[in-house]
């Protein structure tokens, strides 16, 4: 094949004669051009090394020390106290570069100015993570922020440098802080007390002071160690233990899906769509590798945790019979793409070039236009990576560890990210509601075994140039892969653009070699595993209902003349909605973020209060004065912010215990007040998308320019997922899913559950709302 021969750079026969060799002068090029873009990047990686190592230095201001420590020298003034003096005398003499006096003085005062630069790179750094540790300007009344919240601010900006790179706050950022046990069992307790009547809240009162009082110490002093040797006690445990070591499939379990902007249409093409996408997403790793990136700010003075990014592409999830692994490459040059049960290696660079939108376009096309069949076993492959991980563990070693199978198996595991194409149809249709439920089902699970399940994401595009992500979530959160996505989007609707017959701009060149298809020899024996596997993914997705809407009648513009965080809104409105739905309250995850810390994830907020819990119970029983019910709603949506606000300050509750329980588990300690607070379902989880991360442009100018977020499936058999995007300020999107097999839930019948919550709450306020 055509692929195989610009694969190779020279060919040998042997004959009668001799050994004959064939040299080829562009497959040489090419191996001279990728080893030359190899040598550029690792000295790229060297000097941002260095500009991180020095931050907030830099060569220009070593420069003007030397400068300075020189000039002063020249005037007869010794700023250095004496000490390039001493310097001087220590240095050798009488031979090589250090004879004449002028060399000696100049190189003792480099190496005196590099001493202070260094000493005051350390200084500023120290100084930035102690003003970074200060988190009181979170619980300051909004407008009414205090003077030493202001002088903070301008030491941090003053200290934070001009132009920072994306890690360059990395060493500056404090590590997460370990709560105080009694503080951590105090919250814990009062996050339970109105879930339990008296008889249970006594015995798991009884539980929790006998640990505080007799198990916890012990516990919490390995913690305390860990915390400090470790550069965060949480993040690695969490990624091994929640993740890695899980052994029920990826798929709805764990994975979760992005969905495309739903209120624009940029391109019909599929192939031209994928063009620019993939050319976009390459760019961003390009930023990324060279750290162009900025650092995510919180109200643009606040640096976030950039270490998750790391990981973003070249990665995946490698199965293990106990745990899983993640296996990250430093490079890759070529996506893996699945079409029509098949298999193909498509390369993003011609020599150390990145293909133009155009050129990729006719690549996908050719895919799209390969009338060759799947080989035997190769169509449901994919299914493995949604079954069971044990079992995909095992028939990965049995059956993938030589030959053709492996160099297959490699050129998926170890491609930039896995490309999905589609022979569907899916787009939002306001028209019909049913259309973005259909749309997200197809995102969580597809068929099964056309996602690769283990790529750090794979990209999902339909046959009408709708795209979406399916991500696999141990590598890093939601916000991160919402960072490439605006990105992406952005870059294809205001940067690349198409030609109105809806095609890439440019000409491709028709001489690049065509996408090499992989080959496979799949025996009758994976074949049935494979099956099996298929099996279970099918059943699973098979249970699972997705509901998503657009809310309409109001967004965040109205919430916010409810005095109230438009989160806390919405939280409450679910607390409302989730008693109507169930007639009784439960136990609510809302993910927050903890990245203000070094490799700092997620926290849990424990949304379901005692004060959210007498707000829906005044409003079921119907008979509270509206003030009264406006007094409850402000002190449910304060209680809130201050949990957020404690979580993402490193003072929740369920990261602290889940460490103390790990540590109980190496210690081989038996907690029986840990062993229960473990294994309470989360029969309500919730999250928020973020958005607006990137300003790629004005939403004020372009408000259509939207995406729906995304969303996940339910944690508990018996329980919601609900996943939200508070889109700007007139709409919100909702993704609720649920299972079939479960008698007590219905996703449609909790999100109008939902609808109606936030349409009583705002209309407690008199908030006016556009038509429905």
């Amino acid at each position: 094949m055509a692929e195989a021969h610009q694969a190779v750079a020279f060919q040998f026969t042997v004959t009668p004669e001799g050994v004959d060799f064939r040299l080829s002068r562009e497959a040489l090029k090419h191996i001279y051009l990728s080893g030359i873009n190899s040598w550029k990047r690792r000295l790229i990686r060297i000097k941002n090394g260095i500009l991180r190592g020095v931050y907030p230095g830099s060569p220009t201001s070593w420069l003007v020390v030397v400068m300075t420590t020189l000039g002063s020298s020249y005037c007869n003034v010794d700023i250095s106290m004496g000490l390039t003096c001493f310097i001087q005398r220590w240095l050798p003499e009488g031979c090589g570069p250090y004879r004449t006096p002028q060399t000696r003085t100049l190189l003792s005062v480099a190496i005196f100015s590099t001493g202070v630069w260094m000493m005051g790179i350390l200084f500023f750094r120290q100084t930035l993570k102690l003003l970074l540790s200060y988190h009181g300007w979170m619980f300051e009344m909004h407008g009414q922020t205090s003077h030493f919240t202001k002088v903070w601010a301008m030491c941090v900006r003053l200290l934070s440098g001009r132009r920072p790179m994306l890690y360059s706050f990395q060493t500056s950022l404090p590590k997460l802080p370990v709560p105080s046990v009694s503080a951590t069992i105090y919250r814990y307790l009062e996050s339970v007390k109105h879930l339990l009547d008296d008889k249970e809240y006594y015995r798991m009162e009884t539980l929790a002071k006998e640990f505080q009082e007799k198990t916890a110490p012990r516990l919490q002093k390995y913690l305390v160690l860990k915390s400090w040797w470790a550069t965060n006690y949480v993040s690695d445990w969490w990624e091994e233990y929640v993740y890695l070591k899980g052994r029920t499939p990826l798929m709805v379990n764990s994975n979760y899906y992005v969905m495309d902007l739903v209120l624009v249409k940029n391109a019909d093409v599929q192939a031209a769509r994928l063009g620019n996408i993939v050319h976009a997403m390459i760019k961003y790793r390009h930023k990324l590798d060279r750290e162009e990136i900025k650092p995510v700010m919180v109200l643009g003075i606040v640096p976030m945790c950039s270490y998750q990014m790391e990981r973003m592409f070249n990665t995946t999830r490698i199965p293990g019979k106990d745990t899983d692994v993640l296996q990250h490459l430093t490079d890759s040059r070529h996506v893996a793409v699945y079409h029509k049960g098949r298999f193909f290696k498509l390369w993003l660079y011609e020599g150390s070039r990145l293909l133009r939108p155009r050129d990729l376009e006719m690549q996908f096309q050719r895919i799209l236009d390969d009338p060759s069949p799947p080989q035997p076993g190769e169509e449901k492959l994919a299914a493995l990576t949604a079954g069971g991980r044990a079992e995909w563990a095992q028939v990965r070693q049995a059956f993938f560890g030589s030959g053709k199978n492996k160099a297959a198996l490699d050129a998926i595991e170890r491609a930039a990210f896995f490309v999905a194409l589609d022979e569907e149809s899916h787009r939002y249709d306001p028209e019909d509601e049913a259309s973005l439920s259909l749309y997200g089902k197809a995102l969580l699970h597809g068929s099964c075994y056309n996602r690769w399940f283990d790529k750090s994401f794979t990209l999902i595009a339909f046959k009408n140039g709708q795209l979406g992500l399916n991500t696999e979530h141990a590598w890093a959160d939601a916000p991160i892969i919402g960072h490439l996505w605006e990105f992406v989007l952005g870059t294809d609707s205001f940067d690349l653009g198409y030609t109105e017959t809806g095609h890439c701009l440019g000409k491709p060149n028709p001489v690049l070699a065509p996408p090499q298809r992989l080959q496979w020899d799949i025996p009758k024996q994976c074949q049935a595993v494979i099956e099996s596997s298929y099996q279970v993914a099918k059943a699973l997705a098979d249970d699972v209902e997705l509901y998503c809407f657009q809310f309409l009648p109001f967004g965040k513009g109205l919430i916010k003349k409810c005095r109230t965080s438009p989160d806390a809104f919405v939280q409450i409105a679910l607390q409302l909605a989730h008693f109507r739905d169930r007639g009784r309250l439960c136990l609510t995850y809302e993910a927050s973020m903890t990245r203000m810390f070094r490799e700092g994830r997620t926290e849990t907020v424990r949304s379901c209060t005692c004060e959210s819990t007498a707000f829906v119970r005044a409003m079921a029983q119907g008979r509270h004065l509206k003030a009264d019910l406006q007094d409850l709603f402000r002190k449910a949506a304060e209680k809130h912010q201050n949990m957020y606000r404690l979580a993402m300050t490193g003072a929740g509750i369920d990261r602290h215990l889940f460490c103390l329980y790990v540590v109980s588990k190496y210690l081989g300690v038996k907690s029986p007040f840990l062993a229960e607070v473990l294994s309470e379902p989360w029969r309500l989880s919730t999250s928020q998308t973020a958005q607006f991360q990137i300003r790629m442009f004005d939403p004020n100018q372009y408000p259509n320019h939207l995406g729906a977020g995304g969303g996940f499936g339910p944690v508990a058999n018996d329980g919601y997922g609900v996943s939200y995007m508070i889109a700007g300020e007139n709409t919100i999107f909702f993704h609720v899913s649920s299972k079939f097999s479960s008698s007590e839930t219905n996703a449609q019948r909790f999100g109008n559950h939902i609808r109606q919550a936030l349409l009583d709450i705002a209309d407690l306020f008199q908030v006016p709302k556009a038509d429905s």
